[in-house]
């Protein structure tokens, strides 16, 4: 590079200087218009260099909550459904997902019918229970987290727990306090078709608790009589409690199916729901997502009839013991073709009948027709007697 390459006329650099901050400026114009918040320090013209960029200030790095393109807080928290806005009531973000009713009482059809049978037995036994009227329907069956169950109690009220020996799991039984007051109020000879007296700001007493009792256990037997089809069950009313914190049968997150009832009489009563674990229903689930079914459970007759036929056709083999004799290894190993061996058991003796060995009876040795028979002497039915 020569020297007349660096004496660059003065007026030919000042008008390269404005050609360059003019550009500057159309660029940091394109950032404000795309919402960029980068800021440019302009320098004296007197101070600039020949490239125009020696005064040139790169923004910062973006920082959380400044309204740049990275997440804030508040970004989040509504990812994670913790935004205020949206209230307690609703979910949304990862906690919708992770708390959605994954499983719907739909998948458990035969549920339902447990259910109303339960209703037609239970107003029956109600009605020896108190001597009175008492009008009893089934208003609804759905799924829920077991958490979410237990927030939505209404205190006072009484929550009994009750184990299933069969299954070896827990269930929960719920009383509102309407339905409380109104029984106690019927099984003690209260006045028909009066409001029940209601003390609140306290907690129920023993008697109260002891009549309750007996309402929730005669449920839960009916309960375990409308199971009969399905399973042979029965449910057992362990305690009672006043707190949702001390009936804590499952983890939150567990989903659970609750049926809920009403009991009315003589314009009193209330509601009382049964939580059923899906851990708890497990052992029957097969059967209860069955959608068409009788007291049979879906047998049928003809199937029956037809299976019944066919087995009674099916040949199987007998064996009719003679006898039986021990020896030692080494007797056996010296036994010759024609040797006798004494089995010790008489010509009129009865022998041991045997099917795939089993025991079925006792039968008579004889011949019949040239042929070797026996003849049957005990029932097969009734096996081996003692």
């Amino acid at each position: 590079m020569t020297d007349e390459a660096h004496n660059l006329d003065p007026a030919v650099a000042t008008e390269a200087s404005a050609e360059d901050q003019a550009a500057i400026d159309e660029a940091l114009e394109a950032v404000r218009d795309a919402g960029g918040d980068t800021k440019v320090d302009e320098a004296p013209a007197a101070g600039a260099g020949a490239d125009g960029f020696d005064d040139l200030v790169l923004p910062d790095p973006p920082l959380v909550g400044d309204g740049s393109e990275l997440f804030n807080q508040a970004d989040i928290d509504a990812l994670f459904g913790q935004d205020s806005a949206v209230g307690p009531q609703r979910k949304s973000g990862l906690r919708a997902v992770i708390e959605s009713n994954i499983v719907s009482h739909e998948k458990l059809p035969m549920l339902e019918v447990v259910c109303d049978r339960m209703v037609r037995t239970f107003a029956t036994a109600m009605r020896n229970l108190t001597s009175d009227a008492i009008d009893v329907s089934f208003e609804d069956l759905s799924s829920i987290r077991f958490g979410e169950f237990t927030n939505r109690i209404a205190l006072p009220a009484m929550i009994g727990v009750f184990h299933v020996d069969e299954w070896e799991n827990y269930g929960l039984i719920t009383i509102e306090s309407s339905l409380i007051y109104a029984i106690v109020d019927t099984l003690l000879g209260g006045r028909r078709g009066g409001e029940p007296m209601r003390i609140e700001g306290r907690g129920f007493t023993t008697i109260e608790t002891n009549l309750v009792a007996k309402m929730a256990q005669v449920a839960l037997s009916e309960m375990a009589k409308a199971f009969e089809p399905i399973a042979q069950i029965g449910m057992e009313l362990e305690r009672i409690e006043t707190s949702p914190r001390f009936a804590a049968i499952a983890t939150p997150s567990n989903v659970a199916a609750v049926a809920t009832f009403r009991v009315d009489m003589d314009g009193r009563g209330g509601k009382f729901s049964i939580l059923l674990p899906y851990a708890l229903l497990e052992p029957v689930r097969d059967k209860l997502i069955q959608r068409f079914m009788g007291e049979k459970l879906g047998g049928d007759g003809v199937w029956e009839t037809h299976m019944a036929a066919e087995m009674r056709k099916t040949e199987v083999s007998l064996d009719v013991v003679l006898g039986i004799k021990q020896l030692p290894l080494r007797e056996v190993v010296k036994l010759a073709v024609g040797q006798t061996i004494i089995l010790g058991t008489g010509a009129d003796d009865p022998l041991e009948l045997h099917c795939g060995g089993v025991p079925l009876g006792r039968a008579q040795i004889g011949q019949r027709s040239s042929n070797i028979a026996v003849q049957v002497m005990t029932q097969i039915s009734k096996g081996m007697p003692k």
